[in-house]
């Protein structure tokens, strides 16, 4: 220990604090994994910085599936409404968790979203997670996928520098593959990569907007929601 400042002291006494709460999380995603297995829900956890283009996915997935199954959200900001009034324009319900000065949503904080947004059994649920490449990947929400989003307009190295993230993550879309003409981003160094991180990851690229490769991250839905 220090003996001007006590830093070792802080030090240990903030891994402890974070391990309580990690592990008190962990109890609560318990639950709402438990919830999703008896009802059949297939629950995919969306992360991402802000700007990659999460919410269109989302709503372009909804239009695309929403005839094939029941689909509920579940949206995560800091502040605002807005993203859970552009997805309940679609037809589905949504419910949005404002985390005020919190960065990623929490197990607890789903399990009461679940209470209310209450989804059909055989559905698929969407958690929009709040932007953020760094504190969302420390906490299990009970999800049955992790899909990290990332987008060409973003730098070709996130995958090193947000490593936990990509780490956690099953599934990675490459986003707005549109842009790619106009940017300098090299993807296949990007996945590369994001493999380094993790071997088991699988990826994508599409374009939202332009519904470029969404087939396949339909596709993707479809086979995981059989086998998770």
């Amino acid at each position: 220990m220090c003996t001007v400042c006590g830093c070792h002291d802080e030090q240990s006494r903030l891994i402890s604090i974070e391990q309580d709460i990690l592990s008190k999380n962990n109890r609560c995603a318990t639950i709402n994994r438990n919830y999703f297995r008896g009802r059949n829900i297939f629950c995919l956890n969306l992360l991402s910085s802000p700007g990659s283009g999460k919410t269109t996915l989302l709503i372009e997935t909804i239009k695309a599936l929403n005839n094939e199954f029941s689909v509920s959200v579940i949206e995560g900001d800091q502040q605002t409404s807005f993203d859970a009034e552009r997805i309940r324009k679609t037809g589905v319900k949504a419910v949005q968790i404002n985390t005020g000065k919190g960065c990623h949503l929490s197990a607890r904080k789903i399990g009461r979203a679940i209470d209310e947004l209450k989804p059909a059994p055989d559905s698929l649920l969407f958690i929009e997670n709040v932007g953020n490449l760094v504190c969302p990947a420390a906490f299990d929400l009970g999800e049955s996928c992790k899909v990290v989003v990332l987008s060409v307009t973003e730098g070709a190295d996130k995958p090193l520098k947000y490593p936990d993230i990509f780490h956690a993550a099953d599934l990675m879309i490459l986003n707005k593959i549109d842009l790619l003409p106009y940017v300098d981003f090299d993807v296949e160094r990007c996945f590369e990569y994001a493999r380094r991180v993790n071997p088991d990851i699988q990826t994508l690229q599409l374009s939202a907007t332009k519904g470029d490769g969404m087939n396949s991250w339909l596709n993707w839905i479809r086979q995981h929601r059989k086998t998770t």
